[in-house]
């Protein structure tokens, strides 16, 4: 069976995060690591910036870490049409734990109250659906949310 992000590419790309993607369609967080001097390549990229090797390891991660920025959705954009029953939303750009900063994007689920630059998050995997665009997705909670319910 085919990854269905697949079939709803954003065109341009060059294919070097596949693997992020086949990996979250399955439910895992997986980012790109020199297999030769274990740089962290985020985005991903089929040559290591660092040492110039060619061999990449795809290594599973926790998807928690902390929140570098984040910005509140006002409007529904052309792309984002999908969404616009879900205006006001908020996405974050988290800097994930054990990766040399790699900053994956996704929604914040929950409550806003508590968010803040630096805040702690756990991130859950959804599978493709029509507002993401046919693509998995990341969606982020702040662990505060999570201890209160």
């Amino acid at each position: 069976m085919g990854s269905r992000f697949k079939q709803h590419r954003i065109s341009g790309g060059i294919g070097g995060d596949d693997r992020f993607w086949e990996a979250l369609e399955d439910g895992e967080l997986r980012l790109c690591r020199c297999g030769s001097c274990g740089a962290w390549q985020w985005p991903a990229h089929f040559r290591c910036g660092r040492c110039g090797s060619w061999e990449h390891d795809w290594p599973l991660v926790e998807p928690v870490g902390t929140v570098y920025s984040w910005t509140r959705t006002h409007m529904a954009f052309p792309r984002t049409t999908a969404r616009a029953e879900s205006v006001p939303y908020v996405v974050l750009l988290v800097e994930v734990d054990g990766t040399d900063g790699a900053r994956l994007h996704g929604v914040l689920e929950g409550p806003a109250d508590a968010l803040a630059i630096g805040a702690r998050v756990r991130g859950t995997i959804h599978p493709p659906a029509d507002e993401s665009l046919g693509y998995p997705s990341l969606r982020w909670a702040l662990e505060t949310a999570e201890v209160s319910r």
